[in-house]
């Protein structure tokens, strides 16, 4: 069918906030009020309805950035949401373009988050206009007026002009469903009782935010935002139409702004509207609408889709740059190919590639010599690429990460991140101890109801696996926050852990007999009854040297009688849980871990000395020829 929906018609709006606050959880009402699913749907029964991903589900994050579409009024209103921790920053960036409006959402205990900030400077980039919602009235220790004045400040600290000052605020218990045009009257704070739905907001949402611009009749336009995969119809290419309309069947053409020469060609093969969650088929749209076009392959984001007869690239997406860098490499392990099901070098390569051209917040550099440089936010952003790997069902090995520095007026420097970490006080100490040991520069810290909200300045490289230990050190009781801030000179850099590694020197099943001794020497980091191979680190040394140790000595059979202790395993400590994120965090220059369905294996780079003497003996007769 046709459904070219005049402008006045269509309102494009991101939801945007830190994580946490209740973006998602506001537009689960928005769907459910406005009746895009049947009473009877199991929709109607789930919370987190966009977070689809196991790993957003798990996390309780989102991870990409999604839209939907509902009607209102006559209205088609189109809802972007966006992630909210910084690491996925990108995914922000790429989808603000398509909006015309923002919803910021605050939570009213936790007030202003660094996300917060970012989050609103983009959307004031590019001219969005806003509407606040301070979600989550009914919490125990809200301070509503406090949220409501920092807001305020926030404004007038980002605006960059007065009509951005003027903006429309909502009080929500978004999981209730209920939003407020005045904060409501209650005795003792006592929200529970209160009713209320969606229905003001979405009010708001066609009286206030302006509909997209752009002319019907000019040449068609659109800009790449997302990409999506159909068996049917191959790649769809995803964005908001600027300028024109666009009808199956049309020619058309793909540019990028950098590289106007270089053009992709093709033919509408399919366009498809969101309808609720899913898509449905049309034949012709036009401009302020967000559409879904297939017919164009190896298309990336930021590519401009126009009329091959006026061709006219848009200004490329602004995407803030990667701090951290990571190495992918086929897996040389001995154990290579037990446990997944592409284990080729070449399926990794394709799926690195893949990620790069719908991934625009990470940078992928083939090496061309059997290595892939993948660079993120943080560890977070690279973790969830390696955990997604992972459970797709492949293999590979990582090397240590690296700090991506930059060269300033002819001086190195390293990225610098403010950090946000609110603990209870009673582990404030053990906090600042850990910070500072980290050389985190203090720059705030207020106290207020039993809790510890600090702000530091760190340098990004100083941040890694700071999480983990943190979450240890405070019983799981913190939240830490942060995001890029600047570059600077690392003129004092972080000393490093210099404990050595218990280093099996067998391969074989580690056995609970030889563990039971290990364990004296340090931590370990395996089960017993594992397998285990020659140059893989089972533990972490009490001492600064590396510890070759045979976990898979076997107690020698004599007549003497056991102690019941000796044939169980009460006498073994439990191992540390080698998670992802903590073994990303202990790599170091001369070890690789190893990543497969089944398990995290941290090794040296390698193996044996025969190995460490072929590969010195190499890099001898490589330096000669040269």
């Amino acid at each position: 069918m046709t459904d070219i929906t005049p402008s006045s018609g269509i309102r494009n709006i991101a939801i945007i906030a830190h994580v946490d606050h209740g973006k998602t959880t506001l537009v689960d009402a928005f769907m459910k009020q406005s009746h895009t699913f049947r009473d009877n749907q199991l929709e109607m029964e789930q919370e987190q309805i966009l977070d689809s991903n196991d790993l957003e589900r798990e996390k309780g994050i989102t991870i990409k950035a999604k839209n939907i579409s509902i009607k209102y009024k006559g209205h088609i209103i189109n809802i972007i949401d966006t992630p909210g921790h910084a690491d996925f920053g990108g995914e922000v960036e790429r989808t603000l373009n398509m909006a015309d409006g923002c919803i910021l959402v605050v939570d009213a205990q936790e007030g202003v988050m660094p996300q917060t900030k970012y989050v609103l400077r983009k959307a004031f980039e590019l001219g969005l206009k806003p509407i606040v919602v301070v979600n989550k009235i009914d919490k125990k220790l809200a301070n509503i007026s406090q949220t409501v004045s920092r807001i305020q400040d926030l404004f007038l600290t980002l605006a960059t002009d007065e009509s951005q000052l003027e903006f429309k605020t909502f009080y929500a218990i978004a999981r209730d469903g209920s939003v407020f045009t005045e904060l409501p009257t209650v005795q003792n704070s006592d929200y529970t009782a209160l009713k209320g739905d969606v229905m003001p907001l979405l009010e708001a949402i066609v009286n206030i935010i302006p509909e997209p611009k752009g002319d019907l009749n000019a040449p068609f336009q659109m800009q790449v935002s997302s990409l999506d995969f159909d068996p049917h119809y191959g790649r769809y290419v995803i964005g908001k139409i600027v300028g024109g309309k666009i009808s199956i069947g049309d020619r058309i053409v793909a540019v990028r702004a950098e590289d106007p020469d270089h053009s992709l060609t093709g033919r509408v093969k399919g366009l498809f509207l969101k309808d609720g969650l899913d898509y449905t088929d049309v034949t012709q749209v036009g401009v302020g609408q967000i559409v879904a076009i297939a017919g164009l392959d190896n298309v990336s984001i930021g590519d401009t889709i126009c009329d091959p007869e006026n061709i006219d690239p848009l200004p490329i997406i602004k995407i803030s740059p990667p701090s951290l860098k990571i190495r992918f490499e086929a897996n040389t392990s001995p154990f290579l190919g037990k446990e997944s099901k592409y284990p080729n070098w070449k399926q990794i390569q394709a799926r690195l590639d893949q990620e790069a051209q719908n991934n625009v917040g990470l940078k992928i550099e083939n090496n061309h010599n059997g290595s892939y440089s993948v660079s993120g936010r943080g560890e977070l952003h690279l973790g969830i690429l390696i955990e997604s790997m992972r459970r797709e069902g492949y293999e590979f090995q990582l090397r240590k990460p690296e700090v991506i520095s930059v060269m300033i007026d002819g001086k190195k420097m390293d990225p610098v991140e403010e950090v946000y970490i609110e603990v209870a006080e009673q582990y404030y100490s053990q906090v600042s101890q850990e910070v500072n040991a980290r050389k985190g520069e203090l720059i705030n810290i207020v106290n207020e109801n039993g809790l510890s909200k600090l702000t530091y300045k760190m340098f990004t490289k100083n941040l890694i696996s700071m999480r983990r230990v943190l979450l240890a050190t405070t019983k799981g009781e913190v939240v830490i926050n942060n995001h890029f801030l600047e570059y600077a000179p690392n003129i004092s850099p972080m000393e490093e852990d210099h404990k050595g590694r218990i280093v099996s020197s067998a391969t074989g099943k580690a056995l609970a007999y030889a563990m039971n001794s290990l364990q004296e020497r340090g931590d370990l980091i395996i089960e017993p009854n594992i397998d285990v191979y020659e140059g893989m680190i089972i533990g972490l040394n009490k001492y600064p040297n590396d510890m070759l140790a045979n976990p898979c000595k076997a107690r020698e059979k004599s007549n003497v009688r056991m102690s019941r202790a000796e044939i169980t395993l009460v006498n073994l400590k439990t191992p540390i849980e080698l998670t992802l994120e903590y073994a990303i965090g202990m790599i170091r220059d001369d070890e690789i871990l190893e990543v497969t369905p089944q398990n995290i294996r941290l090794r040296k780079l390698f193996l044996n000395k025969e190995q460490e003497f072929q590969a010195t003996k190499r890099r001898r007769a490589e330096k000669m020829i040269g």
